[in-house]
């Protein structure tokens, strides 16, 4: 899938996007505000400027992902792959990072104000 094929279909109504391989796609300022994206891959895709709000990314592979200003309120990380992502900027007050994985991370004013993050950052080998 591309982004102009997932912005179709978002603007259809249509929320459940579990499991996408959107890897390196350029989804820059794309509004998808309270879909489901668990276990989606998103290595290397550029987020900067997108509005993820309450979005479920559970379990997904941002790896690399540039996410800089994105708005990542509320949406639920919780075993995400953020390793190498860049997430410069952006917002994450009140999400859920339990069992993410931030290892070399920047996270430079990223805002953090009331995200759940115990075990963030912890590996499993």
């Amino acid at each position: 899938m591309n982004q102009a094929e997932l912005t179709n279909r978002y603007d259809a109504g249509e929320r459940d996007f579990s499991e996408i391989d959107l890897s390196g796609e350029d989804l820059t300022g794309l509004d998808l505000n309270g879909a489901n994206l668990s276990g989606a891959k998103l290595s290397l895709a550029k987020l900067s400027a997108a509005n993820l709000s309450g979005v479920n990314l559970s379990g997904a592979d941002l790896s690399g992902a540039i996410l800089q200003r994105a708005n990542l309120s509320e949406s639920n990380l919780t075993a995400a792959n953020l390793s190498l992502a860049d997430l410069g900027f952006a917002n994450l007050s009140n999400a859920n990072l339990s069992g993410a994985n931030l290892q070399m991370a920047i996270m430079l004013r990223a805002n953090l104000r009331g995200a759940i993050m115990p075990d963030a950052g912890s590996s499993t080998d």
